[in-house]
């Protein structure tokens, strides 16, 4: 396998490893409202499970309200009892046009709470990191062992892997730094 087709891989694993860590990220509850915190709701709709992003607009009005308003009103009530039951600990109120939900502000003990579930969903993160390094480092050493590397290439090579994944693991711990401070700010 080319040193190219090795680096291609790796920079596609860490981008998923960014992207799901951002995700993880925007559906916390950190006191303020997002749509994020909603979009993945399973409904039980027309005879199936869909996301509430697929029957619904989500809209946020102001910092501490999403309001719901479903294509189809006769999906009030799935709506509603899919919020109720998802675990977010926030109870919907439907006007019959309507879900709206307020954010309720965070206590100290909720804030320390999200702040290691953040340094938890980072530090897989950084797991999923040191697999991908793993793999592509024994990619590299496979292409040395038979012949299509010299050894002074697979110096070079590690050397590049190794500053790449310094420089994704500085981003993750900027990105927990930050997602931190945000749970922290009142």
């Amino acid at each position: 396998m080319s040193i190219d087709t090795t680096f291609q891989k790796l920079e596609a694993s860490l981008i998923k490893i960014m992207d799901h860590l951002k995700g993880e990220f925007s559906q916390l509850q950190i006191g303020r409202a997002s749509s994020a915190l909603v979009e993945h709701i399973e409904v039980e709709v027309y005879g199936s499970r869909q996301p509430l992003k697929a029957v619904a607009n989500i809209s946020v009005p102001d910092a501490k309200t999403v309001q719901i308003q479903p294509w189809d009103r006769s999906t009030l009530q799935s709506i509603e009892k899919a919020i109720q039951v998802s675990g977010l600990g926030i109870n919907p109120s439907n006007d019959g046009v309507v879900i709206r939900l307020s954010i309720p502000p965070m206590t100290e003990e909720r804030r320390r709470d999200l702040t290691k579930l953040v340094s938890k969903i980072a530090e897989e993160s950084k797991i999923s990191v040191r697999n991908a390094r793993h793999e592509a480092m024994e990619e590299l050493r496979s292409g040395e062992k038979s012949g299509e590397l010299t050894e002074d290439q697979l110096k070079v090579s590690e050397k590049k892997l190794q500053e790449r994944i310094d420089s994704m693991n500085k981003d993750i711990e900027n990105l927990t730094r930050n997602k931190e401070t945000d749970i922290l700010t009142i």
